[in-house]
């Protein structure tokens, strides 16, 4: 999947009316100037085997050289992770062993994606509290201690019921009602104080649902990346969430080109430490409708489970002219467009793959 969408960012920089000295402008604002001699950012991703750490690493890569991009986590790579780039054990509950690979690493960037997910969380609270909240402490202390530039992403879910849903603006009332989204507040607050009191260079973007051709991972918006695979395969998908649920959304390609344009604005720029970032948003039966003109006889059933209550939490629309404004994000892919690569990327990688040419669902691609 990823090999498409790296191909198509860098495509797009030039064929979408992106100048070329504008590219080049934003590579040189990435390089680091250490002791006379300029070099590119040296780059750790944490819980790097999620679904955005190995296609952020991708991406960094083709940017900065697969040496500078290390990949990390603490479960067993597959061999294409290691075969990419660089792969180390790092388990962000152990500050000493964190420390230690910022030194022997010379790493400068921390991207951190180490957490557990709204629904994930939701079953096993004490494990939550571990990963979201201290592992944050000990990154955030990390970055001031070796003077890094970290990103922690936030997530809709860091907004709760008494948040205006529509539009959700940057700065409100937040108050969520799941620990993922709790600590994900915390991140924000921690991440800012830090940036007050000690000056660190902490950067944090709220995404909405993120979606890709990666099987789903236990997040309350994957219901619209599994349809993906339960349609192709079957024709059939049941959803967890009601017809008219409405989310903000992402496709996977905006979401890690805002985060690479964010972590290279100039820090002038951002008038805020956290901004909100999405594309569009949309519902079950609106992602059903579209998805039935490439799967005529696509039956979808609905049946509502405790999922449903965290999502009628969670804005509907998502406000981020701030991010616009303040550092000129704009996204690129629409509901159609994200259909169509979509059941492009999970026929080709995953029904294809598995079943050779053969699927049980009929496609009109």
């Amino acid at each position: 999947m990823f090999r498409k969408c790296v191909t198509t960012l860098v495509q797009n920089a030039f064929c979408s009316g992106t100048s070329t000295h504008i590219i080049q402008e934003i590579c040189q604002r990435s390089i680091h100037n250490t002791a006379g001699f300029v070099r590119p950012p040296k780059i750790l991703i944490t819980g790097g085997l999620g679904q955005l750490g190995t296609e952020c690493a991708k991406l960094l890569r083709t940017q900065y050289g697969s040496e500078n991009v290390i990949l990390s986590d603490i479960i067993k790579p597959n061999q294409a992770a290691v075969e990419s780039g660089p792969y180390i054990f790092a388990d962000i509950l152990d500050f000493k062993g964190l420390q230690k690979i910022v030194v022997d690493h010379r790493v400068d960037w921390l991207i951190h994606f180490s957490a557990l997910l709204s629904a994930v969380g939701e079953q096993n609270v004490p494990l939550a509290v571990r990963v979201n909240i201290e592992g944050v402490h000990n990154v955030i202390e990390l970055a001031k201690q070796y003077k890094l530039r970290i990103f922690v992403p936030s997530t809709i879910g860091a907004f709760g019921p008494d948040s205006p849903r529509n539009p959700t603006p940057n700065v409100t009332i937040q108050r969520p009602r799941t620990i993922y989204g709790v600590s994900k507040v915390h991140a924000e607050l921690i991440g800012e104080y830090y940036y007050h009191k000690f000056g660190l260079d902490f950067r944090c973007l709220r995404f909405p649902g993120v979606i890709s051709s990666d099987p789903p991972g236990g997040g309350t918006t994957d219901y619209a990346v599994a349809i993906f695979h339960e349609a192709l395969r079957t024709g059939k998908y049941t959803c967890y969430l009601k017809p008219n649920t409405r989310l903000p959304m992402m496709y996977i390609e905006d979401c890690l080109r805002a985060l690479h344009e964010f972590m290279c604005a100039p820090d002038d720029k951002l008038k805020r430490r956290v901004y909100n970032v999405t594309a569009m948003s949309f519902t079950p039966e609106e992602l059903v409708e579209c998805l039935s003109k490439y799967i005529p006889n696509l039956h979808v059933n609905y049946k509502p489970d405790n999922r449903q209550l965290i999502a009628d939490s969670w804005p509907q629309v998502f406000d981020d002219s701030e991010a616009r404004r303040d550092w000129n994000w704009q996204h690129k892919y629409d509901l159609n467009n994200l259909v169509d690569f979509m059941v492009k990327d999970v026929q080709e990688n995953y029904i294809n793959a598995v079943n050779g040419s053969d699927t049980r669902a009929t496609i009109k691609i």
